[in-house]
């Protein structure tokens, strides 16, 4: 099912042994280009209009009542509700820590730049209700925005048939356990536009105000929504499939390798599920696990076609050097480590999402419980970019505090500068200040 490929005794780049799923946001952009349009036009009912035709129900109404909310709690199973309670506990211990202090740093006599980190003022938060139900992507969004301090957060997801054309209870039991109130039943496309725009109802009143900041993992049509107002607003990153590289050697455990492989494999058609090794021996037992693991899995053909697909398999190297240098080439969402010495290796990974070390450390961790987020940067994008944390809901802004000692030290340097430049008036604007004197 997980076919092998040998690269012993080959020369090859590191950077195309692995082909990636094909995510084809041009096509989808062709589709949410009119979707956006009626968003733009139509307000509320155009979007619940447009639920009513992807998902196949029509909320009562775009805001779901806080009641419903309340009633979602209540009805919550104990046992979910104490796993999301600690869930919610680990992210806000772990996202508080990233929150970056304020500095002063002074330059001189009169003369000081102080670093001061706002947070954004509201956000939009998408969370898929398509294939699964992600209650989990409530807390991973949510928790890095009230770390940061957002006093504005709206949490939109695609309503059930099966739940009267809300979202699912569970999502919106999270939304009440995190204190959030300002929820939205709608997904897909019409959702990231309601979001990005604003939307009101047909007497002029607002139902949605228009957020600054977008985030979420959705599918290929939010993705491609969310890439059509970046620049409009700020989007998180326009994400594809889910990904998993484990790289281990003959000490990993070929079942448990196996079945974190499959984990990821539910998420999507098109999620990778790549192993590389430089033992032959691990590929071939970790293949064979698979053969006997999925059979009968609740997604079964669903995973099947991921395995499968040209953008998972089993890579098998020389050396763990090698090993290293394809992971890094890969810059894959979410890296095991499963060696002999998970630290030796770790300190010459460049490019990975998140890393789980060591065999009790598997990506379903991450996905729930860890502490860290899981919305994390995909299709090689993690050679440039973060995961979401709580940086993501803040700007820093500089205020520049200078007396009139802190700029006289400096006038003749950038009177210099600027006419170097051939910005007479920049240099102007400092020689004002001390022509008479």
């Amino acid at each position: 099912m997980l076919h092998i490929t040998d690269l012993r005794n080959t020369t090859y780049d590191p950077a195309t042994v692995m082909p990636r799923a094909k995510l084809e946001i041009s096509d989808a952009s062709a589709i949410v280009e009119p979707i956006i349009d009626k968003v733009k036009n139509g307000g509320a009912e155009a979007v619940l209009e447009l639920t009513e035709q992807f998902d196949r129900v029509r909320p009562a109404s775009l805001r779901v009542p806080v009641a419903a909310l309340d009633q979602a709690l209540i009805e919550l199973d104990n046992s979910v509700r104490a796993a999301l309670e600690e869930s919610i506990r680990r992210a806000r211990a772990v996202h508080a820590a990233q929150l970056p202090p304020n500095s002063v740093v002074p330059l001189g006599d009169g003369a000081a730049v102080e670093n001061h980190w706002v947070p954004i003022q509201r956000v939009g938060l998408y969370v898929p209700g398509g294939r699964a139900v992600y209650p989990s992507s409530v807390i991973m969004n949510v928790v890095p925005a009230q770390a940061a301090g957002v006093p504005g957060i709206a949490v939109t997801s695609p309503p059930q048939a099966d739940f009267n054309g809300l979202p699912h209870p569970t999502i919106l039991a999270a939304c009440k356990l995190l204190g959030i109130e300002e929820v939205y039943a709608t997904g897909g496309a019409q959702a990231i536009a309601m979001l990005a725009l604003g939307v009101d109802d047909a007497h002029g009143n607002q139902v949605c105000a228009p957020v600054d900041l977008i985030t979420g993992p959705g599918n290929v049509y939010v993705a491609a929504a969310k890439q059509a107002f970046f620049g409009q607003v700020g989007i998180d990153a326009v994400a594809g499939p889910s990904e998993i590289l484990v790289l281990a050697d003959q000490t990993a455990n070929p079942a448990w390798v196996a079945a974190d492989l499959i984990s990821q494999s539910e998420h999507d058609p098109l999620a990778a599920s790549v192993l590389v090794t430089p033992s032959m021996d691990l590929a071939k037992s970790v293949v064979a696990e698979i053969e006997a693991q999925v059979p009968g899995a609740v997604l079964e053909d669903q995973i099947r076609e991921a395995l499968t697909g040209q953008q998972s398999g089993a890579l098998v190297v020389d050396t763990m050097d090698d090993a290293i240098a394809v992971t890094n080439a890969i810059a894959t969402e979410h890296l095991e480590i499963q060696t002999a010495d998970n630290d030796a290796v770790l300190a010459n990974i460049t490019h990975a999402g998140a890393i789980f070390l060591g065999p009790y450390a598997p990506v379903p961790l991450g996905d729930y419980s860890a502490g860290s987020n899981h919305v994390l940067p995909t299709s090689g994008t993690a050679r440039f970019s973060s995961g979401l944390n709580t940086v993501s809901f803040l700007r820093l802004q500089q205020r520049i505090r200078y007396e009139e000692t802190g700029l006289q030290s400096v006038s003749g340097g950038i009177q210099t500068l600027a006419a170097s430049e051939g910005l007479h008036a920049h240099a102007a604007a400092i020689a004002q200040r001390f022509n008479g004197m």
